[in-house]
Protein backbone atom coordinates (compact mmCIF):
# COMPACT_ATOMS: atom_id res chain seq x y z
CA UNK A 1 0.00 0.00 0.00
CA UNK A 2 1.27 3.45 -0.89
CA UNK A 3 0.05 6.32 1.27
CA UNK A 4 1.59 9.61 0.14
CA UNK A 5 -1.16 11.93 1.34
CA UNK A 6 -1.73 11.43 5.06
CA UNK A 7 0.99 13.91 6.00
CA UNK A 8 -0.64 16.72 4.00
CA UNK A 9 -4.30 15.70 4.38
CA UNK A 10 -5.44 19.21 5.40
CA UNK A 11 -3.66 20.78 2.43
CA UNK A 12 -4.98 18.06 0.12
CA UNK A 13 -8.56 18.67 1.24
CA UNK A 14 -8.22 22.43 0.84
CA UNK A 15 -6.52 22.71 -2.53
CA UNK A 16 -7.39 19.72 -4.72
CA UNK A 17 -9.54 20.77 -7.72
CA UNK A 18 -13.14 19.57 -7.95
CA UNK A 19 -14.54 17.61 -10.89
CA UNK A 20 -17.16 19.07 -13.25
CA UNK A 21 -20.77 17.90 -13.21
CA UNK A 22 -20.49 17.01 -16.93
CA UNK A 23 -18.13 14.18 -15.98
CA UNK A 24 -20.61 12.74 -13.50
CA UNK A 25 -23.54 13.18 -15.87
CA UNK A 26 -21.76 11.15 -18.52
CA UNK A 27 -20.96 8.38 -16.03
CA UNK A 28 -24.50 8.30 -14.63
CA UNK A 29 -25.98 7.81 -18.10
CA UNK A 30 -24.41 4.35 -18.11
CA UNK A 31 -25.48 3.29 -14.61
CA UNK A 32 -28.77 1.32 -14.77
CA UNK A 33 -29.69 1.71 -11.09
CA UNK A 34 -28.59 4.34 -8.58
CA UNK A 35 -28.96 2.80 -5.16
CA UNK A 36 -25.51 2.08 -3.74
CA UNK A 37 -22.11 3.39 -4.82
CA UNK A 38 -18.56 2.79 -3.64
CA UNK A 39 -16.04 5.62 -3.92
CA UNK A 40 -12.68 3.90 -3.54
CA UNK A 41 -9.66 5.93 -2.37
CA UNK A 42 -12.04 8.75 -1.53
CA UNK A 43 -9.38 11.15 -0.23
CA UNK A 44 -11.14 14.33 0.82
CA UNK A 45 -14.55 12.86 -0.05
CA UNK A 46 -15.40 15.23 -2.90
CA UNK A 47 -16.57 12.45 -5.23
CA UNK A 48 -18.49 10.73 -2.45
CA UNK A 49 -20.25 13.99 -1.67
CA UNK A 50 -21.42 14.40 -5.27
CA UNK A 51 -22.53 10.78 -5.43
CA UNK A 52 -24.49 11.21 -2.19
CA UNK A 53 -26.93 13.53 -3.97
CA UNK A 54 -27.70 10.88 -6.59
CA UNK A 55 -27.48 7.54 -4.76
CA UNK A 56 -29.34 6.28 -1.71
CA UNK A 57 -26.11 5.21 -0.02
CA UNK A 58 -22.45 5.88 -0.67
CA UNK A 59 -19.63 3.88 0.87
CA UNK A 60 -16.29 5.69 0.74
CA UNK A 61 -12.98 4.08 1.64
CA UNK A 62 -9.37 5.16 1.91
CA UNK A 63 -6.19 3.72 3.43
CA UNK A 64 -5.48 7.05 5.16
CA UNK A 65 -7.36 7.76 8.38
CA UNK A 66 -6.04 11.33 8.25
CA UNK A 67 -7.70 11.79 4.87
CA UNK A 68 -10.95 10.36 6.17
CA UNK A 69 -10.81 12.68 9.18
CA UNK A 70 -10.95 15.64 6.76
CA UNK A 71 -13.53 14.16 4.38
CA UNK A 72 -16.83 15.92 3.70
CA UNK A 73 -19.65 14.56 5.90
CA UNK A 74 -23.12 13.68 4.56
CA UNK A 75 -25.84 11.62 6.23
CA UNK A 76 -25.77 8.93 3.54
CA UNK A 77 -21.99 8.65 3.18
CA UNK A 78 -20.38 5.87 5.20
CA UNK A 79 -16.62 6.35 5.49
CA UNK A 80 -14.25 3.57 6.47
CA UNK A 81 -10.55 2.79 6.37
CA UNK A 82 -9.86 0.03 3.86
CA UNK A 83 -7.52 -1.13 1.15
CA UNK A 84 -8.84 -0.96 -2.39
CA UNK A 85 -7.89 -4.57 -3.06
CA UNK A 86 -9.57 -6.20 -0.03
CA UNK A 87 -12.73 -4.92 1.61
CA UNK A 88 -15.42 -6.19 3.99
CA UNK A 89 -18.23 -5.39 1.54
CA UNK A 90 -20.76 -8.06 0.61
CA UNK A 91 -20.85 -9.71 -2.79
CA UNK A 92 -23.06 -8.09 -5.46
CA UNK A 93 -23.56 -4.85 -3.55
CA UNK A 94 -22.74 -1.83 -5.72
CA UNK A 95 -24.28 -0.21 -8.79
CA UNK A 96 -21.29 2.08 -9.37
CA UNK A 97 -17.66 2.02 -8.29
CA UNK A 98 -15.57 5.17 -8.70
CA UNK A 99 -11.83 5.77 -8.40
CA UNK A 100 -10.63 9.34 -8.89
CA UNK A 101 -6.91 10.10 -9.32
CA UNK A 102 -5.88 6.94 -7.47
CA UNK A 103 -5.94 3.82 -9.68
CA UNK A 104 -2.22 4.17 -10.39
CA UNK A 105 -1.49 3.47 -6.70
CA UNK A 106 -3.39 0.15 -6.66
CA UNK A 107 -2.49 -3.44 -7.28
CA UNK A 108 -4.87 -3.30 -10.21
CA UNK A 109 -5.35 -7.03 -10.77
CA UNK A 110 -6.43 -7.53 -7.17
CA UNK A 111 -8.60 -4.43 -7.23
CA UNK A 112 -10.36 -5.56 -10.40
CA UNK A 113 -11.08 -8.91 -8.73
CA UNK A 114 -12.54 -7.14 -5.72
CA UNK A 115 -14.58 -4.80 -7.93
CA UNK A 116 -16.11 -7.78 -9.71
CA UNK A 117 -16.93 -9.46 -6.42
CA UNK A 118 -18.69 -6.51 -4.79
CA UNK A 119 -20.49 -5.17 -7.87
CA UNK A 120 -24.00 -6.04 -8.99
CA UNK A 121 -24.58 -7.50 -12.45
CA UNK A 122 -24.28 -4.68 -15.03
CA UNK A 123 -22.62 -2.35 -12.55
CA UNK A 124 -20.18 0.28 -13.80
CA UNK A 125 -16.56 1.00 -12.89
CA UNK A 126 -15.45 4.59 -13.56
CA UNK A 127 -11.79 5.50 -13.09
CA UNK A 128 -10.42 8.90 -13.94
CA UNK A 129 -7.67 11.36 -13.27
CA UNK A 130 -6.37 14.73 -14.34
CA UNK A 131 -3.14 15.86 -15.90
CA UNK A 132 -0.85 18.81 -15.33
CA UNK A 133 -2.57 22.18 -15.24
CA UNK A 134 -2.17 24.96 -17.80
CA UNK A 135 -2.64 28.71 -17.43
CA UNK A 136 -0.72 30.61 -20.10
CA UNK A 137 2.52 29.83 -21.97
CA UNK A 138 5.11 31.64 -19.84
CA UNK A 139 3.59 30.45 -16.58
CA UNK A 140 3.17 26.94 -17.97
CA UNK A 141 6.87 26.81 -18.80
CA UNK A 142 7.83 27.66 -15.21
CA UNK A 143 5.38 25.08 -13.86
CA UNK A 144 6.77 22.41 -16.18
CA UNK A 145 10.30 23.21 -14.99
CA UNK A 146 9.17 22.87 -11.37
CA UNK A 147 7.27 19.65 -12.12
CA UNK A 148 10.01 17.97 -14.14
CA UNK A 149 13.25 19.39 -12.76
CA UNK A 150 12.76 20.53 -9.18
CA UNK A 151 10.41 17.88 -7.81
CA UNK A 152 10.60 15.54 -10.80
CA UNK A 153 12.99 13.03 -9.17
CA UNK A 154 10.62 12.77 -6.18
CA UNK A 155 7.56 11.54 -8.07
CA UNK A 156 6.72 7.88 -7.59
CA UNK A 157 7.05 5.84 -10.78
CA UNK A 158 3.26 5.33 -10.74
CA UNK A 159 2.92 8.99 -11.75
CA UNK A 160 3.85 7.97 -15.29
CA UNK A 161 0.49 6.23 -15.59
CA UNK A 162 -1.21 9.57 -14.97
CA UNK A 163 1.01 11.25 -17.54
CA UNK A 164 -0.06 8.52 -20.00
CA UNK A 165 -3.71 9.22 -19.08
CA UNK A 166 -4.16 5.55 -18.07
CA UNK A 167 -3.90 4.52 -21.71
CA UNK A 168 -1.23 1.94 -20.88
CA UNK A 169 -3.08 0.20 -18.05
CA UNK A 170 -5.03 -3.02 -18.45
CA UNK A 171 -8.76 -2.38 -18.15
CA UNK A 172 -10.55 -5.74 -18.54
CA UNK A 173 -14.12 -4.52 -18.79
CA UNK A 174 -16.68 -3.78 -21.49
CA UNK A 175 -15.35 -0.29 -22.07
CA UNK A 176 -17.45 2.72 -23.06
CA UNK A 177 -15.69 5.33 -25.17
CA UNK A 178 -15.50 8.55 -23.19
CA UNK A 179 -15.15 12.15 -24.40
CA UNK A 180 -12.56 14.56 -23.04
CA UNK A 181 -13.42 16.65 -20.00
CA UNK A 182 -11.63 19.42 -18.16
CA UNK A 183 -11.60 21.24 -14.86
CA UNK A 184 -11.60 25.03 -15.12
CA UNK A 185 -11.12 27.12 -12.02
CA UNK A 186 -10.20 30.73 -11.25
CA UNK A 187 -7.35 30.62 -8.76
CA UNK A 188 -5.31 33.12 -6.83
CA UNK A 189 -1.56 32.70 -6.64
CA UNK A 190 -1.99 31.45 -3.06
CA UNK A 191 -4.35 28.71 -4.22
CA UNK A 192 -1.83 27.60 -6.82
CA UNK A 193 0.84 27.53 -4.13
CA UNK A 194 -1.38 25.39 -1.92
CA UNK A 195 -1.97 22.98 -4.77
CA UNK A 196 1.76 22.58 -5.40
CA UNK A 197 2.21 21.89 -1.68
CA UNK A 198 -0.34 19.05 -1.89
CA UNK A 199 1.78 17.13 -4.41
CA UNK A 200 3.27 13.92 -3.06
CA UNK A 201 6.55 14.79 -4.80
CA UNK A 202 6.68 18.14 -3.00
CA UNK A 203 6.19 16.50 0.37
CA UNK A 204 8.86 13.90 -0.39
CA UNK A 205 11.26 16.68 -1.44
CA UNK A 206 10.65 18.48 1.87
CA UNK A 207 11.24 15.32 3.89
CA UNK A 208 14.47 14.49 2.10
CA UNK A 209 15.93 17.95 1.51
CA UNK A 210 14.71 19.73 4.63
CA UNK A 211 13.39 22.78 2.78
CA UNK A 212 10.26 23.76 0.87
CA UNK A 213 10.69 24.05 -2.93
CA UNK A 214 7.40 25.91 -3.44
CA UNK A 215 8.24 29.52 -2.33
CA UNK A 216 11.04 30.01 -4.90
CA UNK A 217 8.85 28.98 -7.83
CA UNK A 218 6.00 31.14 -6.52
CA UNK A 219 8.35 34.14 -6.46
CA UNK A 220 9.08 33.53 -10.14
CA UNK A 221 5.43 33.02 -11.03
CA UNK A 222 4.45 36.22 -9.27
CA UNK A 223 6.28 38.21 -11.95
CA UNK A 224 3.79 36.97 -14.55
CA UNK A 225 0.66 36.74 -12.40
CA UNK A 226 -0.95 39.97 -13.55
CA UNK A 227 -4.51 39.49 -12.20
CA UNK A 228 -6.02 38.70 -8.78
CA UNK A 229 -7.19 35.37 -10.23
CA UNK A 230 -6.30 33.50 -13.41
CA UNK A 231 -8.06 30.64 -15.17
CA UNK A 232 -6.47 27.27 -14.51
CA UNK A 233 -7.32 24.27 -16.71
CA UNK A 234 -6.77 20.62 -15.86
CA UNK A 235 -7.41 17.99 -18.58
CA UNK A 236 -9.46 15.01 -17.33
CA UNK A 237 -9.17 11.47 -18.68
CA UNK A 238 -11.78 8.80 -18.01
CA UNK A 239 -12.01 5.05 -18.47
CA UNK A 240 -15.49 3.67 -18.00
CA UNK A 241 -16.44 0.01 -18.10
CA UNK A 242 -19.41 -2.25 -17.52
CA UNK A 243 -18.54 -5.05 -15.13
CA UNK A 244 -19.52 -8.42 -16.57
CA UNK A 245 -20.13 -11.07 -13.91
Amino acid sequence: MKDFFSSQSKVYAAFRPTYPKELYEFIFRHVPEKKIAWDCATGNGQVAQFLSHHFDEVYATDISQQQLDHAVPENNIFYSKSQAEKTSFRDNEFDLITVAQALHWFDRDLFYEEARRVSKPNAVLAVWGYGLLSIEPVIDGLIMEFYNEKVGPYWDEARRLVEDEYRTITFPFDEVKAPAFSIKVDWTLDQLSGYFSSWSATQKYIRQQGNDPVPPVMNELQKYWNKPTMEVTFPIFLRLGKIEK
